[in-house]
């Protein structure tokens, strides 16, 4: 009976977990910390183990290096210098969080103005990283747009291995 209270417990977590990731929060790192509360908790010798739970690390870190790397990998082919890289990082996470409190309709509101908040800061990181170096407005846009175009695709890499991660504990369960 403690194991399936448990497991339930350890979906529904991981399913807000999940979630988590499109306001940029560490859901990943959620999932991973409520399966070693869940292993601690049991003491079963079913279901997932500490080697799941290796697996499930390994997963994570992967989920946040790429992430961490698409956008500047983005811009960098644009000629990006480290400063539009660090303030694209830096204003895309601040943006996000604000974002997801400007749109007011629950629960999608707040995933649409995170993603859009993430989008935007991204952007405009980049494109005043590039502002402040003196780089021409063309080039200044093209490496903005790329920093945006790269932190889309770092987010939806980290939700796909949210996913994975999701599907890993899940599967382990039975």
């Amino acid at each position: 009976m403690l194991y399936w209270t448990a497991a339930t417990i350890l979906i529904v977590v991981n399913t807000a977990s999940l979630a988590a990731n499109i306001l940029m929060l560490p859901g990943n790192w959620f999932m991973v910390g409520s399966l070693c509360l869940f292993l601690l908790s049991t003491g079963v010798s079913t279901g997932p183990n500490w080697t799941t739970l290796l697996v499930v690390l390994a997963l994570a870190v992967l989920g946040e290096v790429i992430e961490t790397f698409a956008g500047s990998a983005h811009a960098s082919r644009k000629g990006a210098s480290r400063r539009a890289m660090v303030l694209s990082l830096v204003l895309s996470i601040v943006c996000s969080i604000v974002g997801a409190f400007v749109i007011p309709i629950p629960v999608i509101g707040s995933a649409v103005g995170a993603v859009a908040g993430a989008a935007s800061g991204a952007f405009a990181g980049a494109w005043l990283g590039e502002t402040w170096k003196g780089t021409a407005l063309s080039v200044r846009s093209q490496i903005g747009k790329a920093a945006m175009t790269g932190r889309m695709i770092g987010m939806l890499a980290k939700l796909a291995v949210g996913a994975a991660i999701f599907v890993v504990e899940l599967i382990s369960l039975w």
